[in-house]
This record gives structure tokens, sequence and C-alpha cells, in this order.
């Protein structure tokens, strides 16, 4: 993401929040990240952006270990 370009929404229309983790299981954001989405300066919204690629990573862990099953 380029410095000087509006950042984007992460929105991906798959507006469903997991019980477990408190993420939308499309964008990866909480409640108050989509809710304060439109106020947040473009600072604080690359912040959240970085805060999504490490819930990603989590994410496939969480679902991996689930289809895993008990060890």
């Amino acid at each position: 993401m380029s410095v000087d370009m509006p950042v984007p929404s992460p929105c991906v229309n798959v507006c469903r929040m997991h019980d477990v983790t408190g993420w939308c299981e499309g964008c990866k954001r909480t409640l108050d990240e989509i809710a304060a989405w439109s106020t947040l300066d473009e600072t604080a919204k690359r912040a959240v952006w970085r805060q999504l690629a490490l819930r990603r990573i989590a994410w496939r862990r969480l679902h991996t270990d689930a289809e895993a099953g008990p060890a």
C-alpha cells in the first residue's frame, strides 16, 4: 500500500462475526474497527491492515488445527 494513496477498506462483503475470535469472517476486523473505519485517519487504517495480516495467519492456524482434531 503506497503511503500517498488513500487506504482502501478491507471489506470483502462477507459480513459474519466469528464467535470465538470476534473477527469478521470476511475481512478479519473487529466490530469496533468496522464501526470506526470511516473516522480513522490513514495512519490508523494502515495499522488496522497490519493487524489483519497477522489475523489471517492466526485464522488459518485456527482452522487447520480444528480440521486436524485432537492429538
